[in-house]
């Protein structure tokens, strides 16, 4: 869960936007972070104290329906019969910081999530992520990486339904990017389902490099589980896997395929 931030003053307003529409976004915006900063701090000084894993993540998807709520996001959530009621790897798009936040309000508490480790060192974010069991995955240093990702691959064998954002980051322009192998290799391993799932609405409530949120209604869609193909190698079905998680993701999402697009701009 990453992406890009910029400081609020070198944010350009929208060109369409008028200064009273600007000062009322900046008003809710400050609204809503002091929601959060609120509802946050709360929920991390009872994690702390707090035992049992599940118990912990319990508190936290309560906080983070609790946030919406208050920041008057409406959530609507299609095709929660289709999540296996055992094993399997859910996969999501990612445009927004409050992505993470829209999944642990929706997934149940026996899901743990796999995250770049940068964020192990965000004040606040890290602790709190550290408490309820998330994967902190390395990505510039290749060994300590390969470790990061054998221990999520020990996880998932072990039997821990997993979330991931197989595009590890997201852009200002809307479009889904390129999904990463780990997700995918990790339901292999555990010869479990691949779960897409699809979140409409936070890039247009938070979109990169703004730092006010606007206010504005979330979709979560379930679609349903991808079984793994018994007859493929583990590196071509885990390939398999993931382009079929893709595309049924893009098939939903009422955005570009940003794929295509980079591949036609280099061919240009």
């Amino acid at each position: 869960m990453e992406g890009p931030s910029a400081d609020p003053d070198t944010v350009a307003p929208d060109d369409a936007e008028s200064f009273p529409a600007r000062m009322l976004r900046v008003l809710y915006g400050t609204v809503v972070w002091s929601v959060f900063l609120a509802v946050a701090i709360s929920t991390l000084l009872l994690l702390l104290i707090l035992p049992g894993m599940d118990r912990r993540r319990h508190v936290t998807g309560v906080a983070a329906r609790l946030i919406m709520r208050l920041c008057g996001i409406p959530l609507t959530v299609t095709g929660a019969d289709r999540l296996p009621a055992g094993q399997c790897m859910v996969v999501a798009n990612h445009a927004s910081y409050i992505d993470a936040i829209v999944v642990k309000a929706v997934l149940p508490e026996r899901f743990a999530y796999v995250v770049k480790r940068e964020m192990a060192d965000v004040p606040l974010a890290g602790l709190l992520l550290e408490r309820i069991g998330t994967h902190f995955v390395e990505r510039f240093n290749r060994h300590k990486g390969g470790l990061d990702a054998r221990r999520v691959l020990r996880s998932a064998s072990n039997g821990q339904p997993l979330l991931f954002f197989p595009e590890g980051t997201f852009v200002s322009e809307p479009g889904l990017l390129k999904f990463h192998l780990g997700a995918f290799s990790s339901a292999v391993a555990a010869r479990c389902p691949v779960v897409p799932c699809v979140i409409r609405g936070t890039r247009h409530i938070l979109p990169s490099p703004r730092f006010f949120p606007r206010p504005g209604p979330v979709e979560f869609e379930i679609l349903a589980p991808i079984q793994i193909d018994p007859d493929l190698p583990p590196e071509r079905a885990a390939a398999a896997l993931r382009d079929a998680a893709r595309a049924a993701i893009l098939s939903k999402l009422d955005e570009p395929d940003a794929l295509a697009r980079s591949v036609h701009h280099a061919s240009n």
